[in-house]
């Protein structure tokens, strides 16, 4: 957005406000939409890197595709040349670019935003993921619930949904996760957790959830490997940075629950203990 003029700051405000749907009307619908030239959106395109509006349209019905794709048709898709490099190696390489390239996209301010209002003890914290994004949800829930208090894991029961939504209002936070083949009632539980007042913060895929029209803030993780199945290895990294930051922030009340709940592990005899 930095890089662009007022008119096709404009153009890219029109798209993104309706996305993908707005891109799929003809150059002349979009720039009428837009209050701006046809000029203006093929200019808008090749600074884009594109070579005119019809190659950014056709990159745009691809990445639509591409968030509709079932794991069956997904592995149809990869190339299944390995060459000399073991398998393992080539999953590893991809996981590797996913990170970075996830790191590089991250916006700081947004992490920074996130991390406060998750330390913030008044702020009462509501998570949940989607069928293959539980685990991100359960795994961010125990260190949580670990290190401050007014967590509440939501389930995966969209039934009880609601009796959590109704105590929810502008002290609420509600972690959602989703990535590719969205889960719509993930996207009814935002909707809901938005008319209470309740800050949305989501985690998803390159593409973006439909939640991140609702969303007050958004972490964008790249998921593509070679394999029927997306990663959540960047999502996961982006989770493990929260949990470390937010303990750091407030150290001192992280560090004296911790020690209430060690002494309750003891008791219990939750863990094993080892004898000098």
């Amino acid at each position: 957005m930095t890089t662009l003029t007022r008119a096709e700051k404009q153009l890219a405000s029109s798209l993104l406000s309706n996305y993908p749907l707005s891109g799929m009307a003809s150059i002349t619908d979009i720039a009428e939409a837009a209050s701006v030239s046809t000029p203006t959106v093929i200019r808008t395109a090749r600074k884009l890197g594109f070579d005119g509006f019809s190659g950014l349209q056709k990159a745009m019905k691809a990445e639509v595709y591409a968030t509709l794709e079932d794991p069956i048709k997904k592995h149809d898709a990869l190339s299944h040349d390995a060459g000399d490099e073991h398998f393992i190696n080539q999953f590893a390489d991809a996981v590797a670019l996913n990170i970075r390239n996830t790191l590089a996209r991250l916006d700081i301010e947004t992490f920074d935003e996130v991390a406060t209002l998750l330390s913030n003890p008044k702020k009462h914290i509501y998570l949940t993921g989607g069928r293959i994004t539980r685990s991100l949800a359960d795994y961010l829930f125990n260190h949580l619930q670990i290190s401050r208090p007014n967590v509440t894991h939501l389930g995966t029961s969209a039934n009880i949904w609601p009796q959590h939504v109704v105590d929810m209002n502008k002290d609420s936070v509600v972690l959602l996760f989703d990535i590719r083949r969205y889960e719509t009632d993930l996207a009814k539980l935002a909707r809901l957790a938005d008319d209470q007042g309740a800050s949305v913060v989501l985690f998803t895929d390159q593409w973006g959830s439909p939640i991140s029209d609702i969303a007050t803030h958004r972490f964008d993780a790249l998921v593509e490997v070679p394999s029927p199945w997306d990663s959540s290895v960047s999502i996961m990294i982006i989770v493990e940075a929260l949990i470390a930051s937010i303990q750091e922030k407030d150290w001192k009340k992280s560090k004296q629950r911790m020690e209430k709940l060690e002494t309750m592990f003891g008791k219990t005899k939750l863990f094993r203990r080892f004898s000098s």
